[in-house]
C-alpha cells in the first residue's frame, strides 16, 4: 500500500472515530506497527493529528482565542518576530497590516519608524499608530479601512472593506494567520477574515507572514495564501523544535527564524 493511501485511510479512521489505536490501524491497513509509527509521526508533523499513548487523536481546526487573550500570549516570541519583520522594511513604503496580536506588536515597532504609510482593518493597530504620533508632527500616515465592525477582533470586514483594499497597491502586506501549513499555506478560521487577508495579499508586491511557533504546521478552515505566494515567513526560535518547519522551508521561498 502506498504511503498516500495509508495516510488517507488513517485520516478516514480519525474522521470517523476521533481517536484510533495503533492496533486498529495495523489491523485495518495490514501493515507493521513500525510503518504505522512512521506514518503517525509524519501526520503529526503536518498538524493533522496528535499522537497519544497507544494511538492518535484528531486535531480539527479550532477558532482563535479572543483577541484580548492573544494579545498577552507569547509576547516575547511575537516581539522577536516583529523586530525581525521591521528589518525587512524600507522608509517610505506603504504597508497592509491585518488584525491580529502579532501585527499589533509589529505596529508598536513600526511606530518608531518615520515616513511609513500603514493601511489596516484593525482598530487596535490604527489607534496604536495614531497615538504614537499624538502631540508631535506625524511620523507615519495611518489609514483605517472602512466596512462593518467585528467586535471580537476589533476590526473592519465585509464588502466595504474589500472594496477599500482594492483602491490601494502597496509595497508589503504583513499578516498573521491562524495556521501556517506546508500544503495548505496561510489560513484563517473565519471566512470573512480570510477574505480580507486574501485581498490584501493580492494588492501587495510582497507578502510577509508572521507566525509564532504555535501556528507552524497548523491547518485551519480557509486558505488565503499558498506557500508559493508567500515571499517571507518570519517565526520565532522555538519553531526550530517543530517538525513541520522543515516542510515549510521546502515549500516557501524564505523563512526567517527570529
Amino acid at each position: 500500500m502506498l504511503q498516500e493511501e495509508r495516510f488517507l485511510r488513517i485520516r478516514n479512521l480519525l474522521a470517523t472515530f476521533s481517536r484510533v489505536s495503533v492496533d486498529r490501524i495495523v489491523q485495518d491497513l495490514s501493515v507493521s506497527r513500525e510503518t504505522v509509527r512512521r506514518d503517525l509521526l509524519e501526520l503529526e508533523g503536518t498538524g493533522e493529528l496528535r499522537r497519544v499513548h497507544g494511538g492518535a487523536v484528531a486535531t480539527g481546526p479550532e477558532p482563535e482565542a479572543p483577541l484580548a487573550v492573544r494579545l498577552v500570549a507569547r509576547q516575547k516570541e511575537k516581539r522577536a518576530i516583529a523586530k525581525a519583520a521591521v528589518g525587512l522594511l524600507r522608509p517610505g513604503q506603504t504597508l497592509f497590516l491585518d488584525a491580529g496580536s502579532t501585527t499589533a506588536i509589529l505596529a508598536e515597532e513600526i511606530a518608531m519608524l518615520s515616513g511609513m504609510t500603514v493601511i489596516t482593518n484593525s482598530l487596535n493597530i490604527a489607534l496604536k499608530l495614531a497615538g504614537a504620533d499624538e502631540g508631535r508632527s506625524s511620523h507615519n500616515v495611518v489609514r483605517l479601512l472602512g466596512g462593518g465592525i467585528d467586535v471580537g477582533t476589533q476590526a473592519t470586514h465585509g464588502d466595504g472593506t474589500l472594496e477599500d483594499i482594492r483602491r490601494f497597491r502597496v509595497d508589503v502586506a504583513l499578516m498573521s494567520p491562524v495556521g501556517l501549513h506546508a500544503k495548505h499555506g496561510a489560513m484563517s478560521f473565519e471566512h470573512h477574515e480570510a477574505a480580507v487577508a486574501r485581498a490584501m495579499a493580492e494588492q501587495a508586491q510582497q507578502l510577509v507572514i508572521l507566525a509564532d511557533h504555535s501556528k507552524i504546521g497548523v491547518a485551519s478552515r480557509v486558505t488565503y495564501a499558498r506557500c508559493a505566494d508567500i515571499d517571507v515567513i518570519v517565526t520565532d526560535a522555538k519553531a526550530r523544535g517543530v517538525a513541520a518547519l522543515a516542510g515549510l522551508r521546502k515549500a516557501c521561498e524564505r523563512v526567517i527564524v527570529a
